[in-house]
């Protein structure tokens, strides 16, 4: 970069305009790749359950949350609305919340009844019939599972899932596979086929163990669902959140707005109080912006409210380095080093103070990101990424607009 700072400027800007191209809506990559609005911007609704898990055994919570994350996001993704985003939210170990974001300005009621009905696990026997197999239904549901788990087969240590009921349905499903030994049993939740084992013997006990050629990962999918249909752990409705998709369009005009005007303040500070550093400073702001938005399309990033005015902050932050750094730069000039020396030193003593201030930031915005809500999410996500762009932007764009523009004048005679 030392030896032809032009050329690495060059390609910084040439991706730069690429990005803005990119990120501007309509234009290139808008297609295939357009915006990700969240529900504050796009309209939908945000819905909050409430899972009771007061009685279910302990070791047994993160598996019944799972399961029940899985069956939600499924019966939303068959309502038909676009791109739900189901997550679990941090509570209570007994009251733990389940978020729920619909961006659909479609009836939500149908929604939330389906939503709100506990999963229903239940065993079938099959049938043989001209259009293949038929399931006929049985009395052995899900209240007769007392719970499952992933265990490993002591000789070829593959997943198998463990399945265990209690002295009814032990009787039931003893009776169920001496009736289908050699035939497949299906098992469906909430009427959807998860398994389809073959008996290969009558089982006794209560006790009985699916076997598969499973990842570990299908394995524990396959114990979350048959936990969540066994284990009682209803779901309550306590909040809901409905925007339009006309109130959350005003939303986004306002902030882009607001966003652009404190953009043009800060270039018009750095303009007026450093004057050609100022210049640099600001050509680099817009090249931090282009990159930050491109990278939040490229992921992509759910945008919203709080998410542009993490983005926002970030470019207040971005100018903070460069301030940091010019004024180190007229410290060394006063010195009488050249300008060229100027800028290495200025970089090179303003870079612990960026770094660390930084630091913190990135540290505050990943705390934010894993303790909190969706909503702050978002300003912790924006936050996150603009902070570590923005530290590119002052130590790479910045010193290469030095570099370039700001080189000396006049050969240093060497001393007698």
């Amino acid at each position: 970069m030392r030896k032809n700072p032009g050329a690495f400027l060059g390609i910084i800007i040439l991706l730069a305009v690429l990005a803005g191209f990119f990120v501007y809506p309509g234009y290139l990559g808008d297609k295939s790749r357009p915006w990700k609005l969240g529900l504050d911007l796009e309209g939908g609704s945000h819905l909050v359950y409430e899972i009771d898990l007061s009685a279910v055994a302990a070791a047994d919570r993160d598996s019944v949350l799972d399961g029940v994350r899985d069956v939600i996001e499924r019966r939303v993704n068959l309502f038909g609305v676009g791109e739900p985003q189901v997550f679990l939210a941090k509570g209570g170990s007994e009251r733990p919340e389940l978020i729920v974001e619909i961006a659909s300005e479609k009836d939500l009621s149908q929604a939330i009844q389906l939503i709100g009905e506990t999963p229903f696990l239940d065993f079938r026997e099959t049938e043989e019939t001209e259009n293949g197999l038929s399931y006929i239904p049985t009395n052995l549901t899900g209240r007769y599972v007392t719970g499952a788990q992933v265990i490993l087969d002591p000789t070829t240590n593959q997943p198998q899932v463990s399945l265990a009921f209690n002295d009814t349905g032990a009787g039931m499903f003893e009776q169920l596979t001496e009736r289908n030994v050699g035939k497949p049993v299906a098992i469906f939740l909430d009427g959807v086929l998860i398994s389809q084992p073959v008996v290969q013997q009558v089982i006794t006990g209560g006790q009985a163990v699916i076997t598969g050629r499973f990842t570990f990962d299908e394995a524990k999918l396959l114990v979350d669902r048959f936990n969540a249909g066994a284990l009682p752990a209803p779901i309550t409705l306590i909040n809901q959140q409905t925007v339009s998709a006309s109130l959350g369009g005003n939303s986004l005009s306002k902030v882009l707005f607001a966003g652009a005007i404190g953009t043009a303040l800060v270039a018009l500070f750095m303009l007026i109080y450093y004057r050609k550093f100022g210049l640099f400073a600001s050509l680099a702001l817009v090249i931090y912006i282009a990159f930050t938005l491109a990278i939040f399309k490229l992921i992509p990033i759910t945008m919203t409210l709080a998410g542009i005015a993490g983005f926002v902050l970030t470019i207040g932050m971005a100018v903070d380095a460069n301030i940091l750094i010019f004024e180190r730069m007229k410290e060394e000039l006063k010195r009488g080093l050249s300008k060229a020396s100027a800028v290495q030193e200025g970089f090179h003593r303003a870079w612990p103070s960026i770094r660390d201030s930084n630091t913190s930031t990135i540290i505050s915005a990943v705390i934010l990101y894993y303790l909190t809500s969706s909503f702050v999410k978002g300003f912790a996500v924006a936050l996150l990424i603009g902070t570590l762009v923005s530290m590119f932007s002052a130590i790479t764009t910045t010193r290469l607009f030095l570099m370039v523009f700001n080189r000396d004048t006049k050969t240093l005679k060497p001393k007698p």
